[in-house]
């Protein structure tokens, strides 16, 4: 998790004014652009995302083309996404007419909703209002890419590399790390950027796990979403509450109408494992979902004895691994996924 440090580029002042451009382009601050100005920042990115001349990068804001120009220069291809039409025409501008303007494609449109072409590597500054989509976006891709370099906002970049225990483990840390090893590489000052944004940044490697864990996300980010509700409250109490009683009934219930069906279907035998698991893999939507479990601290907590049967059985499997009185805050992956096959053995899930 340790990782350099890049301090603010001393250079003579650039005057005053409130409205930033470059290459004659006005910078907006809506749209998240705050373009790097520091050399020294662009070449340590480069250096540390391990770029092979064979390597095919996807760039993501490339805004006015100053991480571009140092990819293109040891990548086999760029590709960048860039949403602004107006730095669409810059980047033109600017690798029109040279040698690297035939290894350049840019794509004008959201990230968020274009389809991703075959990339290896994805370097990027991106707006932050976008991170955790586009951090789970890109960890679905297929097929999987060897690595990615971005920069986040310091707090997010915190919370994806945090571990049990630390103030910031939450459910990104949690659903993040099933899916990826993440490495923190640089703590990035805010004038390092033109113009500077109002927080500190940090630059985070994120190499997605290989194979991919044989885990449903869906189910994985039910249980996960539940336990940390109130991260600090214990399983007992989170898994008290009516809310989360009435929905996991619900898809139990569902869960075992579904099984009666295909026991009595074809030859009459057991529900084979692959039957299951196309259930447990949420190819079709059966109606099971945790979605009424707000993600927010406001749920009550019911922490009495009502006698709901259903309610004793959560607990029951919660007593089994021993899980009662712990805490989501203090849990690791394996402990999650041991959980998960707990509830699973007795037919409990937490998503289509």
């Amino acid at each position: 998790m340790a990782g350099g440090k890049i301090r603010k580029q001393q250079r003579g002042g650039s005057g005053g004014g409130h409205q930033h451009y470059q290459g004659g382009v006005p910078f907006e601050k809506s749209k998240g652009q705050h373009i790097l100005k520091n050399p020294m920042l662009v070449e340590s990115i480069i250096q540390k995302s391990g770029i092979n001349p064979t390597d095919v990068v996807l760039e993501i804001g490339p805004g006015t083309g100053n991480l571009t120009k140092k990819l293109l220069e040891v990548a086999k291809s760029v590709v960048a996404v860039e949403i602004d039409p107006r730095m669409v025409l810059e980047l033109q501008r600017r690798f029109q007419g040279t040698p690297h303007s035939s290894r350049l494609k840019v794509i004008n449109g959201d990230v968020l909703k274009c389809d991703l072409p075959y990339f290896d590597i994805c370097v990027a500054n991106i707006p932050y209002q976008i991170s955790s989509p586009l951090t789970f976006k890109l960890l679905s891709h297929r097929p999987a890419f060897r690595c990615a370099v971005i920069m986040f906002q310091r707090e997010f970049a915190m919370r994806l590399v945090a571990n049990p225990g630390d103030n910031l483990y939450c459910r990104l840390s949690v659903n993040t790390q099933l899916l990826a090893r993440v490495n923190h590489l640089l703590k990035v000052g805010r004038n390092n950027f033109r113009p500077p944004p109002k927080v500190d940044s940090s630059v985070v490697r994120i190499e997605p796990r290989k194979p991919t864990p044989c885990v449903n996300f869906k189910e994985w980010d039910g249980l996960v979403r539940i336990c940390f509700n109130r991260k600090n409250k214990t399983l007992g109490s989170l898994f008290r509450q009516k809310t989360v009683i009435s929905l996991l009934e619900k898809n139990y219930k569902t869960f075992q109408a579904l099984q009666s069906s295909m026991k009595g279907s074809a030859d009459d035998s057991k529900a084979s494992e692959a039957d299951l698991s196309v259930l447990a893999d949420g190819s079709e939507d059966h109606g099971m979902d945790v979605d009424g479990v707000r993600d927010d601290e406001d749920m009550d907590l019911e922490d009495g004895v009502d006698g709901s049967t259903f309610k004793e059985k959560l607990l029951d499997v919660l007593r089994q691994g021993d899980f009662i009185e712990k805490r989501a805050s203090k849990l690791t992956q394996v402990d999650f996924l041991y959980l998960l096959s707990l509830f699973h053995k007795e037919g409990i899930r937490f998503s289509a």
